[in-house]
């Protein structure tokens, strides 16, 4: 269990310094990352403030928050002031950010080449540290009807199989179907497998009347499209 903090609260502060009050009187966009990681954990230590712990936090990773949000709670933990409670609270919060960032409204997006298609799986893809493979469901008019993983694996591969591919397809009605899965060394080359699993899902999909419209590989903020390169 997290002992209670004893450093310094924000209330503590000056109004002016104050992260919670400076949000509500100026809105969301006035604050720094820092200061809105502040307000997530509360307190900070008996040496340096909950802003300047944060400040410290994201330096360690340059100030990326996709990078923080590959670390882990035991990563978090290694910050003097920064117990279970608070790493919890961090990455909760990261990962409503990447959640709210997919559903961007009740109309399904539309796939009309690689970039939709990457706008659609990126959220899910780039902070992986293990490989995931996942499935774009889309119907006749290439609207997503909906995006599921099939598998995650370690850091160099996971294994698919292409009768679970098909068995979700089926039970969506799919008509065509976006492959996506993530590389986290953010080497873009398609691997021997890749190039093999994409070749065996797209055959099966032609007895099924699905069509595989590509095959995407995401890492470290980029993607390469298998159908842009001419290799599906």
């Amino acid at each position: 269990m997290e002992k209670k903090d004893s450093g310094f609260s924000i209330k503590s502060w000056a109004e002016d310094d104050q992260p919670r009050a400076k949000l509500a009187q100026k809105g969301t966009m006035a604050l720094s990352n820092s200061e809105l990681l502040a307000i997530l954990i509360g307190s900070g230590t008996k040496e340096i403030s909950a802003v300047e712990l944060c400040k410290r936090i994201l330096s360690s990773v340059e100030g990326d928050l996709a990078a923080l949000g590959k670390l882990t709670i035991q990563d978090l933990q290694k910050f003097k002031g920064i117990g279970q409670a608070k790493a919890i609270t961090i990455l909760a919060a990261l990962e409503l950010g990447r959640r709210r960032k997919f559903s961007a409204g009740k109309d399904k997006p539309h796939i009309v080449d690689s970039k939709s298609a990457y706008e659609v799986i990126a959220p899910f893809l780039l902070d992986k540290v293990t490989e995931e493979f996942w499935i774009l469901y889309l119907d006749r008019s290439h609207r997503l009807i909906e995006s599921c993983r099939i598998s995650s694996g370690g850091v160099s591969g996971t294994v698919v199989d292409s009768k679970v591919v098909f068995s979700k397809a089926l039970q969506l009605l799919a008509s065509s179907i976006v492959l996506c899965h993530n590389h986290p060394s953010g080497q873009l080359k398609p691997s021997k497998y890749d190039l093999q699993i994409t070749r065996k899902i797209k055959e099966s999909g032609q007895m099924l009347d699905i069509s595989v419209i590509d095959h995407l590989i995401v890492g470290h903020g980029n993607y390469l499209s298998m159908a842009d390169e001419g290799l599906i």
